[in-house]
């Protein structure tokens, strides 16, 4: 009888694996694998090596420079280096000329021309500099921004005249808007001048990057790079008339602001 009891005992079959529990390649049971597979999620992608990438850093926005357009001071003042860019295109360190007549106030300029001989300056930076009466354009700016700075520089220090600059570009003074527009025309931004209300639905909305045009229906006047350009000596010492550059004002309340495409 006890033997009868062994041999029963030796060839009972084994326990059926536990409900659910199916058989995958290597004898490890389906619950074996899901804690694997919960523990990999948990511990997040793997690589090659077995280390785990760091998160991807949020894409870095580039720096877009905008030029200022107010200023709490009416200072001019610059002291640095000041280069020109010479017919030949090449730049080289600027020589001031000998002077020759008188110039106009602090903020007035010298005797202007038409023709073209006054030097394309350049300075270092974003910033417009006033030297010697006129502009010197910031070496990193566009070439627009670079020409309307020297092709303004050719009408500094004419007088104020109502109207002047609207016939032609070509003009023994001009007006607020005129003067604008000979800036623009001179990196061939406009075609024909406009007059200040025109100025006020001109261009792209709201302040420039570089330029900016200030307008309503009775003045205009625009910043390049940070100085001003404006035939009216509000918040400027000199207290003269005509196209030249300016202090920024400190602040542009009651004008539309405009500003010339991609400037």
């Amino acid at each position: 009888m006890l033997c009868s009891l062994v041999v029963l005992f030796v060839a009972a079959p084994a326990a059926p694996p536990a409900l659910g529990a199916s058989r995958l390649s290597g004898g490890t049971s389906a619950a074996s694998s899901t804690a694997a597979s919960a523990a990999l999620v948990a511990a997040g992608p793997q690589v090659s090596g077995g280390s785990t990438p760091a998160t991807p850093a949020a894409p870095v926005k580039p720096h877009v420079h905008t030029a200022p357009v107010t200023a709490h001071t009416a200072s001019l003042l610059y002291t640095g280096p000041v280069y020109e860019r010479t017919a030949a295109g090449t730049v080289v360190p600027y020589v001031p000329p000998p002077p020759v007549g008188q110039t106009n106030g602090a903020t007035g300029g010298s005797p202007v021309s038409l023709t073209g001989i006054r030097p394309q300056l350049l300075v270092p930076g974003v910033v417009a500099r006033y030297v010697d009466g006129i502009a010197a354009a910031p070496m990193s700016a566009p070439v627009a921004v670079q020409e309307i700075v020297w092709a303004a520089n050719q009408i500094i220090g004419l007088p104020y005249i109502y109207g002047g600059g609207h016939a032609s570009f070509l003009s023994p003074g001009y007006d607020c808007s005129g003067t604008v527009s000979f800036a623009l025309h001179g990196a061939n931004l406009i075609d024909t001048p406009m007059d200040s209300s025109e100025f006020m639905g001109w261009g792209g909305h709201g302040l420039g990057q570089w330029v900016t045009v200030f307008s309503n229906p009775e003045h205009a006047y625009m910043t390049v790079a940070g100085l001003r350009l404006d035939t009216s000596a509000a918040d400027d010492p000199s207290n003269q008339q005509g196209p030249r550059w300016r202090p920024l004002r400190p602040e542009n309340r009651g004008y539309v602001k405009r500003h010339p495409a991609a400037l």
